[in-house]
């Protein structure tokens, strides 16, 4: 199943939306948008504007055994992978964030990764992340800090207009979380 294309009237309306995160507790890996685009809003999936390559990476990476689409997010949970946002505030671009909606976001954030415990949290922009944590010097891969008792990853935003890094790249960079979320897996008691 495909999302509906929405309309020009649809973007406008999805304006200052939130969508609902796709978390459950105990996940091996959850992923950690900037904000919704107007697409999503639009829509009610995450990552679900044509040319965003967070679903193809995903599926290169090895985290799922096929290219899901935007509206199987229960296949997702299956998987043990889910996704938030910083900001769970429909824009047209992440641009329109203030610094402090950012910060507010890191706290929210940590509120859920405390309740949900997941095994390892990516967030997926690496400016909005500096901002958000006040961590200016932070770079891509795994960071030395836990956040709430998870690991912590830094990685490329899949966004389409992210041209810094392409579809290779980003499949070998959340390729290396998802054999460090294996290994912690593997490793763990229980």
């Amino acid at each position: 199943m495909s999302v509906p294309r929405p309309t020009a009237d649809d973007l406008r309306a999805a304006a200052g939306r939130s969508i609902p995160d796709v978390i459950e507790p105990g996940l091996r890996v959850l992923f950690v948008g900037i904000n919704p685009g107007l697409y999503s809003g639009a829509t009610g999936h995450h990552f679900a504007r044509p040319g965003n390559r967070f679903w193809p990476t995903l599926h290169r990476a090895g985290f799922t055994p096929r290219q899901l689409s935007p509206d199987e997010t229960d296949e997702l949970l299956r998987l043990g992978i889910g996704i938030t946002n910083l900001v769970n505030r429909t824009t047209a671009t992440a641009a329109e964030l203030s610094a402090d909606e950012l910060r507010a976001g890191a706290a929210r954030l940590r509120a859920t990764v405390r309740r949900f415990a997941p095994g390892a949290v990516a967030v997926l922009a690496v400016s909005a992340y500096r901002t958000a944590f006040d961590r200016p010097r932070a770079a891509i891969g795994r960071q030395p800090e836990l956040l709430e008792g998870s690991r912590l990853w830094l990685l490329p935003n899949p966004s389409g207009l992210n041209a810094n890094y392409q579809l290779p790249e980003l499949a070998r960079l959340y390729g290396e979380l998802r054999e460090a979320a294996l290994d912690a897996a593997e490793t763990s008691p229980g």
